[in-house]
């Protein structure tokens, strides 16, 4: 990669490593989950929307209603929910870390059949072992303080497997359609989906300047912006270089939680990162750190 697509890859494990920071601001200042969520969506399909618009990355998506709000509800609009309710009990750094579990999901699906790209070998299964480990410590070391602790971790890794299947339908069912045109449509599809229960969420008062501050923040830049940074790096570099994101945003994640909330930076966290995102790259790459990447065949996708 060169370094424009460096600096737009930093750029962008520190915008979304973000996101769990602004969350924890929202919801402290006034918000409630559901109402946060669907700002933050409305938000980023109006950035997204424009930019889609001018590209004329819209009309691909005629016909594809149905796909379309399978995918905002499996992976946008359920995960953004999950996270947001979740992170209402749970650090926000810890959120970032259980969302890196990701890719651990993406894999076991593959693996179990869903998505028609079974690939069983053994390093594949030694980074799933290592992500589960890393979960496992996290709920065992830092989720031990009460009921809510413990359901608001279970919440954010049902939205990381929600983000896995997202990633599977939407190869799946998307082919040829400019990603920019899905991320539009999936966060205004979402926003819909979300409305009715942000409505019964209304403040009762106010929130304070700062939390409304977040909230647009994470709306314009750590959603809207973020995923067009996101999908310029796939079309710039692939899918797989610009998946990077997912090794270096929890560490930022942990970073702002220290920093800004006085979050405590435990053994069981670091451990429990450290162990996720070594599965992470093993289940991925199906190979040792110090084998060379396999050369695909010609022909081949």
């Amino acid at each position: 990669m060169d370094r424009r697509a460096w600096t737009l890859l930093w750029g962008l494990a520190l915008v979304w490593g973000g996101s769990y920071l602004l969350i924890k601001i929202g919801l402290d200042g006034g918000f409630e989950p559901v109402f946060l969520v669907f700002a933050r969506l409305a938000l980023a399909a109006v950035v997204l929307g424009v930019v889609a618009a001018r590209r004329n990355a819209l009309a691909p998506l005629r016909g594809r209603l149905g796909p379309l709000v399978v995918l905002g509800l499996i992976q946008v609009a359920a995960p953004f929910v999950l996270i947001t309710t979740g992170e209402q009990h749970i650090a926000s750094s810890l959120t970032g870390i259980l969302v890196a579990s990701a890719p651990i999901w993406t894999a076991l699906l593959v693996m179990g059949g869903i998505g028609g790209e079974a690939r069983l070998d053994a390093w594949s299964l030694t980074g799933i072992g290592f992500g589960l480990v890393g979960v496992a410590m996290l709920f065992g070391v830092d989720l031990t303080g009460s009921g809510d602790e413990l359901a608001g971790g279970l919440m954010v890794v049902l939205a990381g497997l929600g983000y896995g299947g997202g990633a599977i339908y939407l190869r799946r069912h998307f082919l040829g359609v400019p990603p920019v045109g899905v991320a539009a449509g999936s966060m205004a599809v979402s926003a819909v989906l979300t409305l009715p229960w942000a409505a019964f969420q209304l403040p009762s008062a106010a929130p304070d300047a700062g939390a409304i501050a977040a909230v647009a923040v994470l709306g314009v830049f750590g959603t809207g912006l973020a995923f067009l940074i996101y999908y310029t790096l796939i079309a710039a570099v692939g899918a797989a270089r610009a998946g990077i994101v997912a090794y270096l945003a929890p560490g930022f994640a942990l970073a702002y939680g220290a920093v800004f909330l006085e979050e405590p930076v435990t053994a069981g966290g670091v451990g429990g990162l450290v162990l996720i995102l070594a599965g992470c790259w093993l289940a991925a790459e199906g190979r040792a750190p110090w084998q060379p990447r396999p050369v695909p065949a010609a022909g081949t996708a």
